[in-house]
């Protein structure tokens, strides 16, 4: 970068940052190129070590945000990068913003305005001290507004995502026949969307491009950045530019949604991406926009391409869910981060780290987590986090070895999930009950029961399931929080057919697996 001498006086008096998920290269700022204008990117330790990341989402992070800049520049866009490693770089976003508006004599300080709370407080926070003007501008990229959802719900103490889901559905024209009224007559076929996978049909071919950054990951550990899981830097399989991802999501249309729905909540150790998509890494450092990819699945369904539950499932992650949660998120921080219902407050086994666990479906779930840093929704929920939950997991603990371990998670998407939907941390709020099941829920929808060490039919005993005895002896230990919720009912009544010794033996089993979670 040439030195601050070459810039005394210059023309160039507005600075613009652009955050490692704000990589979006249609946003109205790069309409036109203005000598006037300064981009900043920067690696930074700040963001590297607020928790501990998986290593294929730092270099990811990074290699995108490299690609971006470059983009940029091609394009004619002044640009000031700062890599992990760079001398001047002061790890720091705030201290390298001082550092930037003294080099080039800026005059006028702009950003897009952050999707976590805490960058957003900071930048806010450094505004309100700049002795230059400043400006926070949208990110362009969501269909609805920070507070949409609050306004929706009001003061209701349970908000339901499908409300929600069905406005937008509406106000965005989205799988409408005339009158508003849902194609097919349904605002939701989930119920059409929950077949196990038996082998077949194949699985497509993963058409994802490669990437070599062993350098990048040299620099990044040589920087002092510490990370957990499989770096794979030299053959890096993640979508790092609009043009890479775009393609990933015509793939998606033609190979994967096809077949999406029927096996959206499959899981099998014979494939750990099955008919995902893989594209909420792009959606979520915004290569693609929520819009483009909507628009592409109901194209599909309409033109035949598609099955209409398919394409609804897979639009309702997007246009329902993720929009959804991003307004809980924004209406109930930061107190949202410190709920905790049930008090639980046990550390995370050192096999969230390892994956080494003689529970197939655990070693499998976090085995591939560690692997690819990805799990789909089911192995978020009803493998990982319903253990985490049953065993009484601290949700703080868990939501940071969440928000780590996946490509995808930034906090405003992944703390709602993992407190609210995984970990029932909120009390109910995001979710009507706590998902939670047995080891019967995860034997139905994956292979991951045969061969375990453990009986996927046993509730006590020494080789009994902990999935087992850990499931009721929640709803025994949470009686006094939970009895009230008529969507459990039927558990409380099962519960209640037990005979005494059978629940004594069933407190036994849990009480010895909760005692020595390390060796499961």
């Amino acid at each position: 970068m040439p030195p601050a001498a070459e810039h005394a006086g210059d023309s160039m008096t507005t600075l613009r940052l652009i955050l490692g998920d704000q990589l979006n290269p249609l946003h109205s700022w790069f309409g036109q190129t203005d000598s006037k204008v300064v981009y900043a990117l920067m690696e930074i330790r700040q963001e590297t070590d607020y928790v501990l990341h998986h290593a294929q989402k730092i270099i990811g992070i990074f290699a995108a945000m490299r690609d971006f800049a470059e983009s940029l520049k091609a394009q004619g866009h002044q640009v000031h990068y700062l890599k992990i490693d760079d001398n001047a770089n002061r790890q720091s976003l705030t201290t390298n913003l001082d550092d930037l508006i003294g080099l080039y004599q800026v005059r006028h300080f702009e950003y897009q305005l952050p999707d976590e709370w805490r960058l957003d407080q900071q930048l806010l926070t450094y505004c309100q001290t700049l002795a230059i003007s400043s400006q926070a501008c949208d990110s362009e990229h969501f269909y609805s507004q920070r507070h949409e959802a609050a306004e929706l719900f009001g003061a209701k103490l349970h908000w339901l995502m499908e409300m929600f889901y069905r406005r937008m559905r509406v106000k965005h024209g989205v799988l409408l026949e005339d009158h508003q009224r849902p194609i097919g007559g349904q605002w939701n076929y989930d119920h059409d969307n929950r077949k196990t996978w038996p082998g077949a049909p194949a699985v497509p071919v993963d058409t994802r491009p490669r990437h070599n950054h062993a350098k990048l990951w040299q620099d990044i550990r040589t920087a002092g950045v510490n990370s957990f899981g499989t770096a794979d830097a030299d053959d890096f399989r993640w979508s790092l530019n609009r043009t890479e991802a775009l393609q990933q999501l015509e793939a998606f249309i033609a190979d994967g949604l096809p077949q999406f729905g029927d096996f959206q909540d499959a899981m099998s150790r014979r494939s750990w991406r099955l008919f995902h998509s893989l594209l909420s890494f792009a959606l979520n450092t915004k290569m693609l926009n929520p819009r483009e990819v909507v628009e592409r699945a109901e194209t599909a369904y309409r033109q035949g391409a598609a099955p209409l539950a398919a394409t609804e499932g897979f639009i309702r992650q997007i246009l329902g869910w993720r929009e959804y949660v991003r307004g809980v998120y924004w209406a109930k921080m930061p107190e949202y981060a410190e709920h905790n219902y049930f008090g639980h407050d046990r550390p995370l086994p050192s096999w969230f780290w390892t994956g080494e666990t003689r529970m197939n479906c655990l070693a499998a779930a976090i085995g591939q987590s560690l692997q690819y840093a990805y799990a789909h929704h089911i192995q978020r929920l009803m493998v990982i986090g319903n253990f985490a939950l049953l065993a009484g997991l601290a949700p703080e603990a868990v939501h940071r070895w969440y928000l780590g371990v996946y490509i995808d998670a930034f906090e405003w998407v992944e703390l709602p999930n993992t407190l609210g939907m995984s970990q029932f941390a909120d009390g109910g709020l995001l979710a009507t009950k706590p998902y939670v099941s047995s080891a019967a829920y995860i034997d139905r929808m994956s292979d991951y029961c045969k061969c375990c060490h453990y009986d996927k039919k046993a509730r006590s005993g020494d080789r009994a399931c902990p999935f087992n005895s850990l499931y009721w002896y929640f709803f025994i230990r949470h009686r006094d929080k939970l009895n009230h919720n008529p969507r459990l009912s039927m558990v409380y009544r099962n519960l209640d057919r037990f005979a005494a010794t059978e629940v004594d033996a069933i407190a036994l089993r849990a009480e010895t697996v909760l005692a020595d979670l390390e060796r499961l």
